[in-house]
């Protein structure tokens, strides 16, 4: 019977030359040996098994490379440019501005001011609204929280 791990160690030494992983090495020395077992009748003298196994493997070591060349992988988009995430983005903007728009008047116009124009400071804020400078975070906590209350209601957490 044949030393599987002394041909295995003449195959793999073989490889060297395609420098391969030694993981990609071992699959392809392991995929000459599958490829043995799938047809009997392809080595005709058991003395040239060595030799029969090298030459498989180097064939496949060959097309391996050929196609990890061609198998460039593309860099994949940011996580948020993918079609899904543009989808759930909008329908999240969908809810979240119906929710706003159930909103008691000063609150939407608070949410339109913070929302479109983030710039400005309390103080413009309250001039925007109509009320006074101290107010405005306070408004602004409870506008957030019936906002919250809505959402969450609405099935987002």
């Amino acid at each position: 019977m044949w030393d599987v791990k002394a041909v295995s160690a003449a195959v793999l030494s073989a490889l060297k030359v395609y420098r391969l992983s030694e993981a990609d090495a071992r699959d392809v020395c392991q995929d000459a040996w599958l490829e043995l077992l799938r047809a009997p009748g392809a080595l005709r003298d058991e003395a040239k098994l060595r030799a029969w196994l090298t030459t498989t493997a180097r064939r496949r070591a060959l097309r391996m490379i050929t196609r990890n060349r061609r198998e460039t992988p593309r860099p994949l988009p940011p996580p948020d440019t993918t079609p899904e995430a543009e989808v759930v983005r909008a329908e999240r903007d969908r809810a979240l501005w119906a929710a706003v728009d159930l909103l008691p008047d000063l609150h939407r116009r608070l949410m339109w001011l913070l929302a479109h124009r983030p710039e400005l400071s309390y103080a413009q804020l309250a001039g925007e609204l109509g009320i006074s400078p101290a107010s405005v975070g306070r408004v602004r906590r409870r506008c957030l929280d019936r906002l919250r209350r809505a959402l969450e209601k609405g099935g987002w957490a």
